[in-house]
């Protein structure tokens, strides 16, 4: 297939329809809004996928202490570990708005990996390209201001940088949350969310809504 053929064909692919044709192994449930979707340390036997909603991944360390390492939107996976041989989940998964998941078994899930190539390409695809953010999660905690990456929290929320119309308004999600996934305290957050505010980077309307300009606080060295 020639290139530009098989662009087209990855673009226009979708995965929430093809999914919904796996003869077994499948199931789509509804979670209402702070409801888990798997605890950490259950069993990994399944691989997600968001149809309609937001999740949160959270990890709870010895001692207590939770930290939320992701934030996912529709059309996303997650627990896909169990096809790398993860036996137990490594994260908690909960809602953060109602949500419509499906729920593919790990052996139908391999099955469809190995004989759809298009799934396969796009699923591959997904993996790399959020890896990719995992780096940059990273190379963001080691370099830059609490500042800034608490602005580039909120434009990966509000979808900017990515394809299609920004999503502007984020859902309703505590300062406490951003702390945790920012690498601060809660008083450094609201400090610079009130900056954001008076700078209007950010406004408050029932909820929050975030604007293209708070791109400057990323980008300014």
């Amino acid at each position: 297939m020639p290139p530009l053929a098989a662009a087209n064909k990855y673009r226009t692919f979708n995965p929430k329809t093809f999914l919904s044709t796996i003869d077994h192994g499948r199931t789509v449930t509804a979670f209402a809004k702070k409801q888990r979707v798997f605890v950490q340390g259950e069993s990994a036997d399944a691989v997600f996928y968001i149809q309609q909603g937001k999740v949160r991944l959270s990890v709870v360390s010895t001692k207590g202490k939770e930290a939320t390492i992701g934030l996912l939107n529709e059309r996303d996976f997650f627990g896909e570990g169990c096809l790398a041989g993860q036996t137990r989940r490594m994260c908690s998964a909960t809602a953060m708005t109602d949500c419509s998941v499906m729920c593919i078994k790990k052996k139908p899930m391999m099955e469809v990996i190995h004989r759809e190539r298009t799934f396969s390409d796009m699923f591959v695809a997904y993996l790399l390209t959020r890896n990719i953010r995992y780096e940059e999660d990273l190379v963001d905690q080691l370099f830059n201001s609490s500042e800034k990456r608490l602005a580039r929290i909120l434009l990966l929320l509000a979808h900017f940088g990515k394809d299609g119309k920004p999503e502007v308004t984020i859902p309703k999600i505590s300062q406490e949350t951003l702390a945790e996934m920012v690498g601060t305290t809660r008083g450094r957050v609201s400090f610079f969310m009130n900056r954001f505010r008076k700078l209007g980077f950010v406004r408050y309307n029932g909820h929050l809504e975030v604007h293209s300009s708070l791109l400057n606080v990323v980008l300014h060295d």
